[in-house]
């Protein structure tokens, strides 16, 4: 089998405005980056957002995530694919990938085998420098607040709170010491977790993007006072920096279906979707779109329920839940290294995670709920037989889906099922109301999908919950957390019993319109790992990439 980039780079592409045709744009409403990615252009972004919404939203979520694999990403590319194939006019809506997995541990974010959006190698870089742009919009701000205490601090700056960021795993810069005439403490988030990145995903237009950078929080002053973007004319030139960004990227994936990528904020450290710009300009150019949101559904899908459909009205008409054999004997307590030998004990153990996901879309967000198994050439028929008799046992189906092996014509039942299930009515709901305090809305989310016990706060937290309490108050909780647990710790597989989310810091985000509880172990800048993915990346004597995955 040819490795991801290899399939990748003997792909036969087509023109981007061929693929913009299929969705009704016509050459105009793009700006070409190449031959094989564009823009949709402001003025065409605008003229659809005018127009009534048609299509069908399906959310792609899964269960938590583990060393061996659940291909969301792979499964969102495989059932546009598939749909497209089957004839009912689907687009996807994808995240851009972040440099630091790329070059980290994770990997490149484009799918995988024949499911794949291409042109890899470019979409896993730079693309078309979005995320460098979001970067120079955070850090300008950054340079602003020292600029302005360096000549006098008129403001009466006693506290900074804003922080840089980059788009690269650096655990060195976790926490730094700006060397003004009063030095701080501060430090530096990946960009894909910066309030910044939430702000792009979450406004509406480019007038909402320039109101939300206006109501970002950068410190307080002497007299306790909160100092914002606005208080140093910075929102104008960040949106500058921003506008060109803005617009929606479309791509193609290996069978030519369209793709829009656009923002890409982590789910476990910030709120895992894509664009809502994109999503809704997605809405009125097909019948399908297919849209994921980031890691497990106790961390992406609540998030796009609970912020980005709370914010925007959006909601989606159904989900579908990506698992693997392999990943729930894993959480069945089997180690990586015997995960291809059958093991129906383990298997029945590790449903239980899948359940959990399925309940919680079903009875907490009131979402029909279809369950995709993500076929590895390992699996054994009564593996197969026994997710599918546990799964139909819930009132729910499960679908075999081979797109990384055969594409759009792998995960057909699956395309006909979704079809199906997003014309029934969904009576879609939210976790939490606006009016509940922020232990409340914690506590919500923790016992109702994670399975804690109870919520407990760090000394720090419990005095950022006293200082903020007039400021959060109707605002949701991003949780950042370790994706791979229910729990706040990482080492607790399966459906943890008897645990607490333990809050370690609240971060107030009031242009993204969000609380960030930090729980748990978990970093907002993370590192690399020991061997990361980056030293097996070069390139040939013709500037041909290799080893990225």
């Amino acid at each position: 089998m040819l490795s991801d980039i290899e399939i990748a780079q003997a792909a036969s592409l087509q023109p981007i405005t061929d693929i913009g045709q299929k969705l009704g744009l016509a050459p105009a409403d793009l700006h070409p980056h190449g031959q094989h990615m564009a823009k949709l252009t402001q003025e065409t972004v605008n003229r659809l957002h005018a127009q009534p919404a048609r299509a069908k939203l399906v959310l792609m979520t899964a269960i938590n995530p583990t060393p061996a694999g659940e291909g969301k990403t792979t499964t969102t590319v495989g059932l546009t694919d598939a749909l497209n194939l089957a004839g009912y006019n689907a687009l996807a809506c994808l995240r851009e990938p972040s440099l630091g997995p790329v070059f980290g541990m994770k990997g490149g974010a484009t799918g995988g085998g024949y499911a794949q959006v291409v042109p890899m190698e470019n979409i896993n870089l730079h693309f078309t420098g979005d995320f460098h742009a979001i970067t120079a919009a955070n850090n300008l701000l950054a340079a602003l607040v020292d600029n302005h205490i360096y000549h006098g601090n008129a403001l009466q700056f006693d506290q900074v709170s804003w922080r840089r960021c980059m788009d690269m795993n650096d655990r060195a810069l976790r926490r730094i010491t700006i060397n003004q005439p009063h030095a701080y403490d501060t430090g530096f988030d990946i960009t894909v977790a910066s309030e910044v990145m939430a702000i792009f995903c979450l406004a509406t237009d480019l007038a909402d993007l320039t109101r939300r950078l206006g109501r970002v929080q950068v410190g307080l002053s002497v007299t306790g006072t909160p100092i914002f973007a606005s208080d140093l004319q910075a929102e104008g030139a960040m949106t500058a920096l921003l506008k060109d960004a803005f617009q929606p990227n479309l791509v193609q994936t290996l069978e030519g279906s369209p793709a829009l990528l656009h923002g890409g904020p982590f789910a476990n450290i910030a709120h895992g979707c894509n664009t809502l710009v994109a999503t809704q300009t997605a809405l009125r150019l097909a019948d399908y779109v297919v849209t994921e949101a980031g890691f497990g559904a106790d961390l992406g899908a609540e998030k796009f329920m609970d912020i980005k459909c709370r914010q925007s009205g959006l909601r989606p008409d159904m989900a579908v839940v990506v698992a693997t054999v392999r990943a729930l004997k894993y959480h069945g307590g089997v180690e990586v290294a015997d995960l291809n030998t059958e093991n129906l004990a383990a298997l029945s153990v590790g449903i239980a995670n899948l359940k959990k996901h399925v309940d919680n879309l079903r009875q907490h967000f009131g979402l029909p709920v279809l369950v995709a198994l993500n076929h590895f050439t390992q699996d054994t028929d009564a593996e197969i037989a026994q997710v599918r008799s546990a799964v139909e046992s819930w009132g729910s189906s499960m679908h075999v889906c081979r797109h990384w092996a055969e594409g759009g014509q792998g995960a057909l039942d699956l395309a006909h099922a979704v079809a199906a299930l997003a014309q029934q009515p969904a009576a879609s709901r939210l976790l939490y109301e606006d009016h509940l305090s922020l232990p409340e809305k914690l506590n919500a989310i923790a016992q109702s999908l994670y399975g804690a016990n109870a919520v407990t706060f760090s000394e720090l937290a419990q005095q950022q919950l006293q200082s903020m309490a007039e400021a959060s108050q109707g605002l949701p909780v991003c949780v950042a957390k370790t994706q791979y647990s229910l729990s706040s710790d990482a080492r607790l597989r399966n459906v943890p019993q008897n645990h607490a989310l333990h809050v370690r810091e609240l971060r107030l985000s009031r242009g993204a319109g969000f609380v960030v509880a930090i729980c748990g172990d978990i970093m907002t800048m993370p590192g690399l790992p020991k061997q990361p993915a980056s030293s097996r990346i070069s390139v040939d004597d013709n500037g041909r990439i290799q080893g990225l995955s």
